[in-house]
Parts: structure tokens; C-alpha cells; sequence
């Protein structure tokens, strides 16, 4: 099958299955961590493909199509919907890797692949390789990954330090069990440990040339088409997946509704309610927005790509900026709905209260939070430097 022809499906197979998702997000919350039933699901819909270069037996879905389906799968489950975008950038990452290490961690077409972003650990040389000790915590998706990708730093003898990423079979860590968090409880985002684990170097690569996809030693070095970049691939599916948590939400707001009145009125329908009507239009408009504002930054991203560049560090400024603000937006929809659900919505037994932790958790993470993002765009639009080096 064609590209052409494979994500249709993909997404269809997703979108029957949305249903499924939602209802297995208490399980995901009591377990705190993505339940087997949602991993099952999602494999035989082919999603952990999508990000799979061809050659191994992926997919090799362009950015667009992977958050349709990101978006999708946040609609029925946020926390799934996270550990998504997570699993997706591993192997955006993971591509950027050389053959061997490719032939690795793509061995079977389909994989997961965790991150572990924050330089907790640290690599020492020795014969063929490194030795790694480190502890990553807030490793999302760990639980159920394959892989994981895990920020180090490397001593130099004249004293100073420079950082890498490796890649190591999950079966290498200790994850210890500690995620117990008010919001994302399902993400799994726990505590994995390395102590003494052999790293070899194929399966190390310098953090500078990972982000810019500069690493060398690999077949698609100079393919055009899928380069691109990973804070910008990572922040395009976290906006994606945040609209689909708002999506998810509106849904549920609108299937409690009927029946429903205004407790201590005379409203015995809040649909006739002016304000519920304001309300839901306000929160659709704002869905809409954040959705016809992602198509700004996937198509600077496509057409880059397209033409075997990364984004400017203008573009990638920007980018942050208008990915974040579209969550918030999103966000926003969420918050206004569920003010408007009266004080039954508080009870666990509803979804919406867990759609409503979760969107106000993720917007927390240090690379999303909108102030942060936007005072960068900010800076580009104002013709300063964007100071910083995470783009």
C-alpha cells in the first residue's frame, strides 16, 4: 500500500476506536500508566508505525498526518495521547541515529521509544562504547516503552562537559514506581535508572547534532521529506494532542447536557440558557481556532522538510510560540466548559474532570508552558536573538 492509501486507514482505525480509549482512561488513572488494552488497541491500528521509516516496515507518515491521528487518540484518552507524542519524537530521534543503531531499534516495523530530556545521567568512555549511570525521571511512557532516549553528559579531561543523548533498550533501566500526580496520572511518567549499563557508540550521538539532524552514518542522511526537527516535531504533536483533548471534552460537555437544568432556577434545561449557548460557542470557536492555526507551522515544517532543510531558528522560535498558544487556546475551551458543568463534573466517575486535570497538567511541562513559548516568538518577531537553544 501507498502512503496514500495506508493513513486513511490508519486514522479510520483510530477514530473506531476512540470509544474504547475513553472508556479504559479510569484504568489508565488507577494504574497510572497507559492501560495493555489501549497499547493493544493502538498496535493493531498500526500507530506506533507511523513514525517507522520505510525501509524497516514503518510508515513513514508525514507531521500532518501523525497529528491527525495524535489529535484522535487524545480525544479518547489524554494521557495515551501524551505518551503518543512522546513515542513518536523517540523515533523521529531514533531515525537520526546510524543504520545499525536503525536496524535496532526499528527491527519489526513497530516501536515506542521514551525520552528522557533533562541531562540526568552520565556517560564514561571505555572499549567500544560508554558506561552509563543516570536516573530520568518524568520519563514518560516508560512502562511500555521499547526504547528510551536519555540526555547525558560526557566529562572531558580539561574539565569541561558536553552533552549527549543515548538510546538504550528499556530493558536496561529500573523504573521505579513513582508517578503518583494529580494530573496525567495514566502517562506512566516514572523514574527510570541505569547503573552500569553498557552503551555502544553507535547508540550514542551528540546532543547538537540530533537536534539539527546532522548525525552522520545513515542511509537517510539526505532524504528529503521527514526532516523535521525534533522540539518542532515533538511541540506540533503536543498542540495536536492538546486540541484533541478539547475536542474529546466538548464532546463530553454536549453528551451531558440533555436532561440537565440549573440547579436552584427555573432553568430545567441549561441548553435554553443564554450563557451555555455563549459558552459552547466561545469553546468551539476556540477548538477551531487552535486547529486552523496548526496548519500554519505543519505546513513550514512539510515544506522544509520538502526541501531537505530544517526550519530557520526563526521559524522553529516562532513555531513554539503559535504551538503553545494554540494549546492554550484549547485549554482555554476546556477550563470554560467545565465551569459550566455544574458540580456533578467533580466526581471521578465523569470523564471530563480527568480531560480537564490532564490539559492543565501538560500545559505545566517546562517546553509548553505559553509565556515561556510566546515571549520567544516575541523575540524573533521584535528582530532579537531567540536565546535559547532548545529549538
Amino acid at each position: 500500500m501507498t502512503e496514500q492509501e495506508e493513513f486513511p486507514s490508519v486514522l479510520e482505525a483510530v477514530r473506531k476506536i476512540v470509544g474504547k480509549l475513553r472508556d479504559n482512561g479510569a484504568e489508565a488513572e488507577e494504574k497510572r500508566r497507559v492501560p495493555e488494552a489501549n497499547l493493544t488497541l493502538l498496535e493493531q491500528a498500526d500507530v506506533f508505525r507511523m513514525a517507522v521509516p520505510r525501509r524497516f516496515g514503518g510508515l513513514a507518515l508525514g507531521v500532518a498526518e501523525q497529528a491527525e491521528v495524535v489529535q484522535e487518540i487524545g480525544r479518547g484518552c489524554p494521557s495515551t495521547g501524551w505518551d503518543m507524542t512522546v513515542w513518536l519524537t523517540g523515533a523521529q530521534m531514533a531515525a537520526l541515529y546510524p543504520d545499525e543503531t536503525q536496524a535496532e531499534v526499528f527491527a519489526g516495523g513497530s516501536t515506542r521509544v521514551s525520552i528522557g530530556f533533562a541531562p540526568t545521567g552520565k556517560i564514561v568512555p571505555t572499549d567500544g562504547g560508554y558506561i552509563l549511570n543516570g536516573s530520568w525521571s518524568y520519563n514518560s511512557g516508560c512502562h511500555s516503552a521499547d526504547w528510551d532516549c536519555v540526555a547525558v553528559m560526557l566529562d572531558h579531561p580539561d574539565g569541561t562537559a558536553e552533552e549527549f543523548i543515548a538510546i538504550v533498550p528499556m530493558s536496561e533501566f529500573v523504573v521505579t514506581d513513582d508517578w503518583d500526580v494529580s494530573a496525567g496520572s495514566g502517562t506512566g511518567s516514572a523514574t527510570a535508572t541505569a547503573k552500569d549499563v553498557f552503551v555502544p557508540t553507535r547508540r550514542v550521538a551528540g546532543y547538537g547534532e540530533l537536534m539539527l539532524g546532522t548525525t552522520g552514518d545513515r542511509w537517510n542522511s539526505d532524504v528529503a521529506g521527514r526532516g523535521y526537527g525534533i522540539v518542532s516535531f515533538i511541540m506540533a504533536q503536543y498542540a495536536a494532542m492538546a486540541i484533541g483533548i478539547a475536542r474529546g471534552a466538548y464532546e463530553l460537555f454536549l453528551g451531558r447536557l440533555p436532561g440537565r437544568g440549573i440547579t436552584y432556577t427555573t432553568w430545567d434545561d441549561q441548553s435554553q440558557h443564554p450563557l451555555t449557548q455563549v459558552q459552547v460557542a466561545t469553546a468551539a470557536n476556540k477548538i477551531d481556532a487552535a486547529e486552523a492555526l496548526s496548519g500554519t507551522w505543519l505546513r513550514v515544517l512539510q515544506e522544509r522538510a520538502d526541501a531537505g532543510e530544517q526550519p530557520t531558528d526563526e521559524e522553529k522560535a516562532v513555531i513554539r510560540g503559535q504551538t503553545s498558544f494554540a494549546a492554550h487556546l484549547a485549554k482555554e475551551a476546556v477550563e470554560l466548559l467545565f465551569t459550566a458543568s455544574g458540580a456533578s463534573v467533580i466526581k471521578r466517575s465523569v470523564p471530563f474532570q480527568r480531560y480537564h486535570r490532564d490539559i492543565l497538567g501538560f500545559s505545566l511541562h517546562a517546553l509548553t508552558q505559553v509565556n515561556v513559548n510566546l515571549e520567544l516568538q516575541g523575540r524573533v518577531l521584535l528582530g532579537l536573538e531567540p536565546d535559547t537553544d532548545i529549538l
